[in-house]
């Protein structure tokens, strides 16, 4: 197929959601050619060669984001296309959209509904490139909510348990850890303009184009961020200086468990380097006592920050409980009966494998603490521990024991 033919039927595909919807509802190559091949000659694509079409192939990882798109332009994409990967480019910072229709982001994480979408032969054909700052400057152009709600966290302390609890809720957009928000915000903090407008104005468009109407009937929209974004929180404040948030945090013996389980991605120094948490020395071993001073500038920042207004501190200990009594609220979501069950028929399942029950491990955690891990935690944890609990107190919420009612004070 040559390339202008190509051009034309991107054309049509941009311009037109029903022939798109179409298009992308085949799950196989040879579906979607054959329907491209129907559809084209009563849209003006005459001597359309359905056998050149170059669909690409099955790609169950997603790796073809990785490629450059086929398609772009100045003017982004309509509704039912979402920002995947944010970077920089040799004359600019570049934005891949690729398409998700109107469906909503139920994996998880982001990068799960991205690895879902692209499972889909139309999404990977059909992947798109602007630049940021055509984002940014046709922020307003797609109708969109803005956020009712943020929710940052210590890391490992059930921030996924809230976002999938409030997820459970009809007509609602809830964005977990999505790559292309800290692209922005890890940018942000790198360059000269880090507290100023440009830095504000590129947060602000790329978490408004996460907000995007693309179902039509959406009502609720909230934004779970990565542990390491309250350390930015003052910059999420400007972008958003009337939106609620939340810090979740946990008892820290439990977390630093589950750190050396597993690392998260923040622990390691060859993409977050030490000087990023503030730690000067040459720490380049992720062992038990660095991961507990990067838990400690994450918990240190949200209470630092506490002070910025419209905060709310919540203890793991008091959830699934306070997500209905006390988070939703705190973002103005009111609730049907209906609507709390179903957060709380959620809440029993696994939040990161929700096809598993829940299974408490709390207990099973602070026995596997090892030595090495109550150390690092006694000298570097226990202070920003109480000082949330502090903050916890200060922000309305009174902390009861767990089960027990969140209680505005």
């Amino acid at each position: 197929m040559s390339g202008n033919c190509f051009d034309k039927l991107a054309a049509l595909v941009f311009a037109d959601e029903t022939i798109a919807a179409s298009l992308a509802g085949m799950t196989e190559p040879a579906g979607l050619a054959e329907l491209a091949a129907r559809l084209a000659p009563d849209h003006g694509l005459d001597h359309f060669d359905a056998s050149s079409l170059d669909l690409p192939g099955n790609d169950p990882l997603g790796l073809s984001r990785w490629s450059a798109p086929r398609v772009g332009g100045r003017t982004v994409p309509p509704r039912h296309w979402l920002p995947m990967h944010v970077a920089a480019g040799t004359n600019g910072i570049l934005v891949d959209w690729t398409w998700f229709g109107p469906g909503r982001l139920s994996a998880p994480f982001f990068e799960g509904s991205v690895r879902r979408a692209l499972t889909r032969p139309f999404a990977r054909l059909f992947r798109y490139r602007t630049m940021l700052d055509d984002l940014v400057a046709q922020a307003g152009t797609c109708p969109a909510r803005a956020p009712d709600g943020f929710i940052f966290h210590m890391s490992r302390c059930g921030s996924t348990l809230a976002a999938q609890m409030l997820a459970a809720l009809p007509h609602s957009i809830v964005v977990s850890e999505a790559a292309p928000i800290d692209a922005v915000a890890q940018l942000a903090r790198s360059t000269t303009d880090a507290a100023g407008d440009t830095a504000v104005q590129a947060l602000r468009a790329i978490i408004m184009t996460f907000g995007r109407l693309r179902a039509g009937d959406e009502r609720r929209y909230v934004v779970k961020l990565d542990s390491w974004h309250a350390l930015a929180l003052p910059l999420f404040r400007r972008a958003f200086p009337d939106v609620p948030w939340v810090f979740l945090y946990r008892d820290p013996v439990e977390v630093l468990v589950s750190q050396m389980r597993q690392r998260g991605t923040q622990m390691l120094p060859q993409l977050f380097p030490p000087r990023f948490w503030g730690i000067e020395d040459d720490a380049s071993r992720p062992d038990e006592d660095y991961c507990a001073r990067v838990l400690a500038a994450i918990c240190n920042a949200a209470a630092d920050h506490a002070e910025l207004g419209r905060g709310l501190v919540i203890n793991y200990r008091d959830l699934p409980d306070a997500v209905l009594s006390a988070i939703a609220p705190h973002f103005g979501l009111a609730l049907s009966k209906a609507e709390r069950a179903a957060m709380q028929a959620a809440a029993q399942r696994d939040a990161k494998a929700p096809s598993e029950e829940f299974t408490p491990d709390g207990t099973a955690k602070r026995r596997e603490a090892s030595e090495a891990v109550l150390r690092a935690t006694e000298r570097h944890l226990q202070d920003p521990y109480h000082r949330l609990k502090r903050v916890g107190r200060g922000t309305g919420i009174e902390v009861w024991p767990s089960g027990a009612d969140h209680r505005r004070v």
